[in-house]
């Protein structure tokens, strides 16, 4: 009993994590266009994933990524600048999340109003069902590795950076607000500040009473989930189906299960509680306490959800944890749900935060 408790109550986290429809993360607002806004270069590449090499899935080794060079870039040619990475949310890639954070217009919008001019990078983590998790897998691939240390690496060759920790900022949004807490935890020596949007999957929220008109549909989804027997039986599968498939993929994988090689929380209608446990060991909010030195290397660390957000209280939660162990943090709660601002905290918060925390000369320590 306390087992299926248990399960349902994750699952119905990630239903609140991972809910928003697909055209509900495009519809994003676009703050005003900024009279005089210089343009930016935009370049689209393909970055080679050493660390997602034989993946079971069969997900592309070689990945887009999409780099935003500032208006200076071109004209002061030993300039050296400072580089964001931003990690885009579940079911979208790199190119939907230009269309969700608005850019290149908020990047430009944002040198215009004074933020000094760095690189932005979107790295697309996209995978067989919708989304890597930002994670290490066999079955997905090392996606915490590639972001970290593939994309960085080549970044680094092939532009004009600041190549120090202090110089390179990370930010990322519900799925990638998971991977930016995560990624910044564990790789204090790649990124130097942290900027989390709207953090899906930080609980396992095992102590949260569920909602039975939930489980009823949640045991529909279930039986959709058994009946998955290939990859291509997931295709047709609704959103939150597919959701669990990803994160079975990245936080149960298992290479002598095929064809999907990874493991469901149920099995014949039975709760499995080893890969129940090992969902709960990917909360960031269960291993955060390991992580506080890591943490505490961090320049800067932001935190922002909005309130009519779902996510709202575990983001707040993830806050209390830095502000218990004394680590300097910045917490806000804006009007807007999970999507509905994301561009406008892009230009007007995000751009302004690395503005201020990160190193542009070279020689920072």
């Amino acid at each position: 009993m306390i087992m299926n408790r248990l399960l349902c109550v994750i699952t119905l986290a990630m239903t609140v994590a991972l809910g928003p429809r697909l055209a509900a993360q495009v519809q994003t607002e676009a703050p005003p266009v900024v009279p005089g806004a210089k343009p930016v270069t935009v370049e689209h590449v393909k970055i080679h994933g050493q660390a997602l090499e034989g993946n079971l899935e069969g997900d592309a080794v070689d990945r887009d990524a999409i780099v935003f060079l500032p208006p200076g870039y071109a004209i002061e040619k030993s300039r050296r600048y400072p580089v964001v990475y931003a990690l885009h949310g579940y079911s979208i890639g790199a190119e939907q999340w230009t269309h969700e954070i608005h850019v290149p217009q908020t990047i430009e919008g944002a040198f215009a109003q004074g933020t000094k001019e760095m690189i932005v990078v979107l790295p697309d983590s996209k995978t067989l069902y919708g989304g890597s998790m930002y994670s290490s897998s066999l079955t997905t691939g090392d996606f915490e590795r590639f972001i970290a240390h593939d994309v960085v690496t080549y970044i680094d060759a092939h532009y004009r950076t600041l190549p120090n920790r202090m110089s390179r900022g990370l930010v990322g949004h519900s799925m990638g607000g998971y991977g930016a807490a995560r990624i910044g935890m564990k790789h204090p020596d790649v990124f130097s500040s942290l900027y989390i949007m709207s953090p899906c999957c930080l609980s396992p929220m095992g102590s949260r009473p569920a909602n039975p008109a939930r489980q009823q549909a949640m045991e529909a989804e279930e039986k959709a989930l058994e009946s998955v027997e290939t990859p291509a039986d997931a295709a047709g599968l609704s959103f939150f189906v597919r959701a669990q498939l990803a994160s079975a993929a990245a936080w149960s994988p298992d290479p002598k299960n095929p064809p999907l090689y990874l493991d469901l929380p149920r099995k014949d209608g039975e709760p499995q509680p080893d890969v129940i446990a090992k969902w709960a060991a990917n909360a960031p909010l269960a291993f955060v306490d390991q992580y506080i030195g890591s943490l505490r290397q961090h320049r800067a660390i932001a935190i922002d959800v909005g309130d009519q957000d779902g996510l709202r209280t575990d983001a707040g939660k993830l806050h209390d944890v830095l502000d218990k162990y004394g680590l300097a943090n910045s917490f806000e709660v804006y009007q807007g749900t999970h999507t509905s601002k994301v561009a406008d905290r892009f230009q007007n918060h995000v751009m302004r935060f690395f503005s201020q925390s990160l190193c542009f000369r070279a020689g920072c320590r």
